[in-house]
């Protein structure tokens, strides 16, 4: 199977960090944000992704040339923003295979299960099938009429509170069949808004729910539970956990931070202490510190006595 990946958006939530990176290439722990969007899909299941990206291409172009991955990799360039649809339907000019193509959103963490979300899509027919999450507060998205069969007959766009016919979200994870894709334009437009309502009226669009965590890691606030949702679930393959934190290799202090993602090479002095953060590699933290909900960029250095809460340290910022 195909995969698409869309990334273009430009992270400004996440500013400072996102300045001189691009936010894909970010990490949640031992791989960078992009990986763990992909790797909800089995391996056996890939063939090809195909990123879709407006800016930060030849960071993203360069990653993937010096990292090895188990599937090609190809990059379509969006000169302008395109919205999803408009950007699906850019993409789709590279793809090769005959299948059901996948369709990921680039911010999401998740537990979906892609295997389960393919079955479903083959079983009803449908031209396309949505990955659903059920939310306590629907009046902020835009959500999904699920019948009994496993089918979405309508949409409804943040319905006033009371007036939901459901709770349930597009999860950010879609399969699509050959034949509707190549009809994906590559003007500007809203695949959730102008492609998928006609098709889910027509009676060909599927939703299976899942449940586990989704975690959307597009805030200082989101990404720090991003982390932390990696850590609780075990999603990493080196470094350590210690209790509720994750410490990459050659940590010097692991005693003192709670609930927190310390990336590799990272100095905490014993008199510090952190909570809810995520510090990144070649970090410095001084004596008398105390970090809560913080962001804390590679290489930076926070001196003694330092107090922040609620802070996004740039990289290789010296406070």
């Amino acid at each position: 199977m195909e995969v698409i990946v869309l990334v273009g958006g430009f992270g400004t939530r996440l500013r400072p960090w996102t300045e001189d990176r691009v936010k894909p290439l970010l990490p949640i722990l031992d791989k960078t944000l992009l990986e763990r969007v992909i790797e909800v899909v089995p391996e056996d299941l890939v063939s090809r992704v195909i990123i879709a990206a407006g800016h930060g291409v030849n960071q993203i172009e360069n990653f993937f040339a010096n990292n090895d991955t188990n599937y090609e990799v190809v990059i379509s360039v969006e000169k302008e923003a395109l919205g999803t649809g408009g950007a699906v339907g850019l993409a789709a000019q590279k793809l090769k295979g005959k299948g059901p193509v996948l369709i990921l959103n680039g911010d999401l963490i998740s537990s979906v299960n892609v295997r389960s979300l393919l079955e479903h899509h083959n079983i009803t027919g449908a031209r396309a099938t949505l990955s659903l999450w059920e939310v306590e507060d629907p009046s902020r998205f835009g959500v999904c009429d699920l019948d009994e069969e496993g089918m979405i007959r309508r949409f409804q766009e943040k319905p006033a509170p009371g007036t939901e016919f459901s709770n349930l979200i597009n999860a950010g994870c879609v399969v699509v069949s050959r034949d509707l894709i190549e009809n994906f334009s590559s003007d500007k437009h809203s695949m959730e808004r102008v492609v998928f309502p006609p098709v889910a009226e027509s009676g060909d669009m599927a939703g299976l729910v899942f449940s586990g965590y989704f975690v959307d890691a597009g805030t200082p606030s989101s990404y720090i539970e991003a982390a932390q949702t990696c850590i609780q679930n075990n999603r990493f393959t080196s470094g350590i956990r210690v209790a509720e934190s994750w410490y990459g290799d050659e940590v010097s202090n692991t005693s003192n931070s709670n609930r927190c993602s310390i990336g590799s090479n990272v100095n905490i002095e014993e008199s510090a202490t952190l909570l809810d953060c995520v510090v990144l590699k070649n970090v410095k933290i001084g004596k008398g510190v105390k970090l809560e909900r913080c962001l804390i960029g590679e290489g930076a250095i926070i001196s003694d006595n330092t107090i922040l809460s609620d802070a996004v340290v740039n990289h290789y910022a010296i406070l």
